[in-house]
């Protein structure tokens, strides 16, 4: 089989009959019987994949073992246990393995330091960073306005990267400045004691709706804002007024809101998209019923405030400094919250809100997801719910006829182990093979 797949121009070979064997045996003796015909040959057609012989995790729930996946022309055209693949089909042998949806990353930051150095040295290969770890799609919450340009780029073939994604900044409040910090999420004014007392200035509404054009005229995907809200504050009537004015462009409008009372509040301004998982005060369940009942898709990044390590083991904050353990709580609440979310029925989605290298920051996140999700919860959180957050469930996040062809080889059962997702074999995005380690 490695011969067939190494050769890009012909198959010396006529293929007769396949057979695949579902006896589900532990040794993975699924087989495929090629059977030679020296009078003919084969081209090989690079837009048409057959994955045979995996444990496919569809993402809707399905799990079909002895499965194959077919790809024509950068679209899945069938799924099953009895799929027949054109005689020119590249046959890649999942050999067992785990095969699902490229894996999205819902809430990212993805340019660090000053964006023109990053995008002539460090793009390139960070881009192959994400596709390395199986994400094939990326949201770029913030990001510098070089974001558009390599979203350009990857879209044109330019580069090699996963599906970018990017939103951009709206006011809708001024507070005061708080203290000086490398991240805000030190001194975050939505934890208590930092808290406003006071209500908040309040943006005129012309500033609100010309930005809003601003990032429509752009081309960004999105608006972002963040939102603490404040007693008798203008939030949620700037919130309304900056969602009504994303959707009167065809854009989604994503909300920053980290304290319970803060989402609490802004449901109210129907925006389209929640970042982070509520990690400060303690939800009722009456309070993440009322949340989940809003209908507005949530993405977790629990592991944001946690515990990163250097290379000498000492605990350091998402931005690299020593740790500040005034956040710590964080790391228990959000999980907390989070499961009473999903247990009241919300649209949960896979985020992170770093920088750090995508593997390792994938390893971090499922750390905290689970301490209160299954394994099956995370399959549902990585393929179906994080489409659906980032408003492309008819495009991505399962593997049905008709969808790109974003698909994941991993090694190892995510059913039984999330950890296992960690270890990528092959990453196919919209068609392509950009990362093969069979």
């Amino acid at each position: 089989m490695n011969s067939l797949r190494n050769n890009p121009y012909f198959l010396k070979s006529l293929f007769v009959s396949v057979f695949i064997s579902l006896a589900g045996c532990s040794d993975q003796s699924s087989t495929v019987a090629v059977e030679e015909n020296e009078a003919a040959q084969v081209a090989v057609d690079e837009n048409t994949i057959l994955i045979t012989n995996g444990m496919v995790i569809d993402g809707t729930g399905n799990v079909i073992e002895g499965g194959s996946v077919l790809i024509e022309d950068g679209r899945i055209s069938a799924v099953g246990t009895d799929v027949v693949a054109p005689a020119d089909a590249r046959i890649i042998n999942a050999m067992g393995k785990a095969v699902m949806p490229g894996f999205i990353e819902g809430h990212r930051h993805i340019i660090r330091g000053n964006p023109d150095e990053w995008m002539a040295n460090t793009a390139a290969s960070n881009m192959q960073e994400f596709l390395d770890a199986g994400f094939t799609t990326v949201l770029s919450a913030i990001d510098a306005p070089q974001i558009l340009e390599l979203r350009r780029m990857i879209n044109d073939g330019e580069m090699i990267g996963p599906r970018i994604l990017s939103g951009t900044f709206v006011p809708i409040n001024i507070l005061p400045p708080g203290e000086p910090t490398t991240d805000p999420a030190r001194t975050d004014v939505s934890r208590p004691p930092y808290r406003p007392t006071d209500p908040a200035g309040k943006i005129p509404d012309q500033v609100i709706i010309d930005a809003v054009q601003a990032a429509a005229d752009a081309g960004f995907d999105y608006t972002k804002t963040v939102v603490t809200v404040t007693p008798n504050g203008p939030e949620v009537d700037s919130l309304t007024l900056m969602v009504e004015e994303t959707h009167k462009h065809g854009l989604k409008a994503i909300v920053h809101a980290v304290g319970k009372w803060d989402v609490l509040e802004v449901i109210k301004a129907k925006p389209d998209h929640l970042v982070h998982t509520p990690h400060i005060g303690q939800l009722t369940l009456e309070e993440a019923q009322t949340i989940a009942d809003a209908g507005i898709p949530m993405v977790s990044s629990l592991g944001t405030l946690g515990v990163f390590f250097d290379e000498n083991n000492q605990p350091i904050f998402r931005d690299g400094h020593p740790y500040g353990w005034q956040t710590l709580s964080s790391s228990g609440q959000g999980p907390v919250n989070a499961r009473l979310l999903w247990n009241a029925g919300i649209t949960y989605g896979f985020g992170t809100d770093t920088s750090f290298h995508p593997t390792e920051t994938f390893k971090h996140e499922l750390k905290a997801l689970q301490l209160v999700f299954s394994e099956q919860d995370i399959i549902e959180i990585m393929t179906e719910h994080t489409a659906k957050a980032v408003f492309l469930e008819d495009e991505i996040g399962s593997l049905e006829a008709g969808k790109a062809a974003d698909v994941v080889i991993v090694d190892g059962n995510p059913l039984e182990n999330s950890f296992d997702m960690l270890n990528v074999d092959l990453v196919i995005k919209g068609g392509d093979i950009v990362v093969n380690k069979m």
